[in-house]
């Protein structure tokens, strides 16, 4: 699995002109899938996102996760963060030979469905509040990149 993890002040997915996920402050996951790809993978991608320590703290240092971010607004009202997964299969394009792309590395959609779906249940039962796009929609992202920090995760 691979994962494309942007921090954002807001980000939200829209298809058909309906948005159909959206976060304030937190992580937009975009997450590839691909063949020898299983649930224990989702599982450790999960633990991973939810332990990345690329949220600001007090002063300002990229030093907190999601785990200690997450959840219900504090008692002065600060904003927890959320995540945004988006499923996307062109994380697995090789362009290694020509100048298209090829798709032969991502798994097939009923396989990488499951597993992005896994994830997404993995960070919830973590503690994470979680919103995510439509599954093989045209979807339309938007996003505002917090610093910019963008990092790419594989497991």
């Amino acid at each position: 699995m691979r994962a494309v993890v942007q921090r954002v002040g807001r980000a939200s997915v829209t298809v058909d002109g309906a948005t159909v996920g959206a976060i304030g402050a937190g992580l937009c996951v975009f997450v590839g899938v691909t063949h020898d790809d299983d649930a224990a993978t989702a599982h450790r991608l999960a633990a991973k996102v939810w332990h990345l320590r690329v949220l600001a703290d007090a002063g300002g240092v990229m030093n907190k996760s999601l785990a200690e971010t997450a959840g219900p607004a504090g008692p002065e009202g600060h904003q927890q963060s959320e995540v945004l997964v988006v499923s996307q299969f062109t994380l697995y394009g090789d362009t290694a030979r020509g100048r298209r792309p090829s798709w032969v590395a991502a798994a097939r959609p009923e396989q990488a469905e499951r597993l992005v779906d896994e994830v997404v249940a993995e960070l919830r039962r973590l503690g994470a509040s979680v919103a995510t796009g439509r599954f093989r929609a045209d979807m339309q992202v938007e996003l505002v990149n917090d610093g910019p920090v963008t990092i790419l995760l594989e497991v």
